[in-house]
């Protein structure tokens, strides 16, 4: 079922969400989020990615979606969204770029932020095993956005030249 995305005045965008505890992470719960958030996110036709307090869940994980990857090779099958459990920063450029940016909470408006180049994140995946993942581009422009909603934080608080843009 596509859940609705939480909008911009609604108050769990501006909480912290809470770290997924590591013995939970292959748990039915966990498992139905990551389930609920993929379906939404496909349903969501200008989204790459998708942070849980999006769909009211106070929980520290994002989704990474195909759309965030414009180059893959699409004679393969897609493997299914990318999980973020419990991400962090754990490098970043010293270059900061600015970039155009858009938010499924924030519908229709865009603006200008600046974000680092590259970065790299750690995190969990949905078997429990950690990795790291590192980005330039989009997908670095990704992972700061969706860490950045984890934080209670959207884009629209650092934006510069917000403007509107009805499709």
């Amino acid at each position: 079922m596509i859940l609705p995305v939480r909008q911009v005045a609604d108050p769990v965008l501006r909480q912290i969400a809470q770290a997924i505890p590591l013995k939970d992470l292959s748990a039915p719960w966990l498992e139905k989020i990551i389930k609920e958030m993929s379906v939404t996110l496909a349903g969501c036709v200008d989204g790459v990615a998708l942070a849980a307090p999006q769909i009211g869940e106070l929980w520290r994980l994002f989704i990474v979606g195909e759309r965030a990857f414009p180059k893959r090779d699409t004679s393969k099958p897609w493997p299914g969204d990318l999980v973020f459990i419990n991400p962090v920063i754990v490098r970043q450029s010293r270059r900061q770029i600015d970039l155009t940016e858009g938010c499924l909470s924030v519908r229709n408006l865009y603006g200008t932020t600046r974000r680092h180049e590259r970065v790299s994140v750690e995190a969990y995946d949905q078997l429990g095993h950690k990795f790291v993942r590192h980005a330039s581009g989009l997908l670095a422009q990704v992972f700061q956005h969706e860490i950045q909603h984890l934080d209670g934080i959207l884009f629209i608080d650092q934006a510069q030249d917000l403007h509107e843009v009805v499709s």
